[in-house]
């Protein structure tokens, strides 16, 4: 069994004992024992069956979430197949249908293995009725990569179940598996309770959106007068709360570019003892142009993209006043006091509406603990950059390989370098007072007892305008999960009380947009 309880919990619990798991962290608690006083009649026995099955559902993620399905590394391309394998019996044993998993043929370049599968797409039905409307969801099955000397504090594909801190924590606890889950255990609920399940439910599982949705928007495209044809919204649960306190909806994303660039020098990795100081170090060329990439403040210095951005207008910086945050929580989340802005609209437009450049790691470099003293022949910088409206992905990526071209060519070196677009996702920005973002609201209300706060975020799912611009129909965005739960970071974590309110909210969200007289 994958489950991992601590904090005063035995190992391996049977049911019983889960389903003593308190919710400690609730933003308002409900009383179940008097639900039907403070929640509407209709959610009373779908809310109580929620809380009834919270065993069940938390074995149905212990499972999910002990397959390392890493779609980043190829050695672990098995296991993200196995996942998708895992949600196929998951939805058959809850009575979806016209169950079908989506070949998206190989990769492409770059890969070791030139024959590497891409991990299908899940598609599903929940019912087919023609008097009521249809509600796609999106959720991915593959995960960051993570590793126990990562610095975890329990092994990152076995479920940590924290009774007195309430929480789950693994490796795609929130980040997606979680979400994901969510509506399958939303659907069990309904169909236990005896309630009628309010909508017909499409579901759209992938298993590459960690490594850029490869194959993802060719296939909607040719499903969207198919599989996809009849879908009145699509909702995707792939995000999180802004901060730890107040649920969010949102109606915002930046996008996504990914950039590499690659120093080739001698022909294999040299001892640097012979050859230190009389041959041009790869490594050397590399820091170099990186260097040129951002500053210490967070400043992007590649010419030409600050005027891409679309300018502030006072309406537009009205909307962050309102919004529950501080640096508080930003400190909070990170871990450190290290933000780079101390007033809450400044936090918040640098991390929704202005672009940011991160440099992630380095490709064929030494990085192991200990002292090798080696020349390497070829080395790769990745780095990527949060687009916002009105930057267009083409005229980015000229200017960033024209820049990094011309940082390389001043420093004189006999070595050769490559920058190039790995894959790109545009930013995406909605309505959010539509009648999805309506029941959304409703439904959080209800479970919460308050006003979502009405939020962009800084990450990226390019998915939803392809589903937004290929089914011409609205996308919202509902967050399970919480702003520190640490999604591709060490210790990813899921609160206990965001799993079981974050059905609760599913589950209403559906009612009320099927009951909205609109789409």
């Amino acid at each position: 069994m994958p489950v991992l309880f601590c904090k005063n919990i035995l190992y391996n619990l049977p049911r019983s004992s889960i389903s003593k798991i308190t919710s400690s962290n609730l933003v308002v608690k409900r009383n179940i024992s008097n639900m039907s006083s403070e929640v509407p009649q209709e959610f009373v026995k779908v809310f109580s069956k929620i809380d009834s099955l919270k065993p069940t559902f938390i074995d149905r993620l212990a499972h999910a979430v002990e397959i390392p399905a890493v779609s980043s590394d190829e050695s672990l391309r098995p296991m993200v197949f196995k996942k998708a394998e895992f949600l196929v019996d998951e939805l058959t044993k809850l009575g979806f249908t016209d169950i079908q998993k989506k070949d998206l043929g190989i990769q492409p370049p770059p890969v070791e293995n030139p024959k590497l599968q891409l991990p299908p797409v899940v598609l599903s039905r929940y019912g087919s009725d023609p008097k009521k409307k249809t509600v796609l969801v999106y959720g991915h099955y593959d995960v960051q990569p993570a590793n126990l000397s990562d610095g975890w504090d329990s092994e990152p594909f076995t479920l940590t179940v924290d009774e007195k801190k309430g929480l789950l924590k693994a490796r795609g606890s929130t980040d997606d598996t979680g979400p994901l889950l969510g509506w399958l255990n939303v659907v069990q609920a309904y169909k236990e309770s005896g309630v009628e399940f309010p909508v017909n439910l499409v579901t759209c599982f992938e298993g590459m959106e960690e490594s850029g949705s490869l194959g993802l928007d060719a296939m909607i495209a040719r499903e969207s007068d198919s599989y996809f044809k009849g879908v009145d919204a699509v909702c995707i649960s792939d995000n999180y709360w802004l901060g730890t306190k107040k649920p969010v909806l949102t109606y915002g994303l930046r996008g996504c570019n990914y950039y590499q660039v690659t120093i080739n020098g001698p022909k294999a990795d040299l001892h640097s003892g012979v050859f230190g100081g009389v041959i041009a170090e790869p490594m050397v060329d590399l820091m170099q142009i990186l260097s040129t990439l951002v500053d210490s403040k967070g400043k992007i210095l590649i010419k030409g993209i600050d005027e891409m951005v679309a300018p502030v207008t006072d309406k537009e910086k009205g909307l962050y006043e309102k919004i529950d945050f501080s640096v508080d929580e930003l400190n909070a989340a990170a871990g450190s006091k290290t933000s780079l802005y101390q007033k809450k609209e400044d936090i918040l437009m640098h991390r929704w509406r202005y672009p940011s450049l991160s440099i992630h790691g380095v490709e064929g470099a030494f990085y192991s603990q200990g002292a090798k003293t080696v020349i390497p022949a070829k080395v790769s910088g990745k780095f990527s950059i949060r687009t916002v409206p009105d930057m267009d992905s083409e005229k980015l990526t000229k200017l960033v390989v024209g820049h990094c071209n011309a940082a390389f060519e001043k420093l004189d070196s006999p070595n050769t370098c490559h920058a190039e677009l790995i894959h790109d996702g545009n930013y995406w920005v909605s309505n959010p007072f539509n009648a999805q973002f309506t029941a959304a609201a409703k439904a959080t209300k209800v479970v919460y007892g308050v006003e979502p706060d009405m939020t962009r975020e800084g990450g990226s799912i390019p998915i939803t305008l392809t589903f937004e611009e290929q089914l011409k129909t609205s996308v919202m965005l509902l967050p399970m999960g919480r702003g520190d739960d640490g999604a591709h970071s060490i210790n990813e974590k899921l609160d206990i009380s965001n799993y079981m309110n974050g059905m609760k909210i599913m589950a209403a969200y559906l009612k009320y947009y099927a009951d909205s007289p609109e789409n």
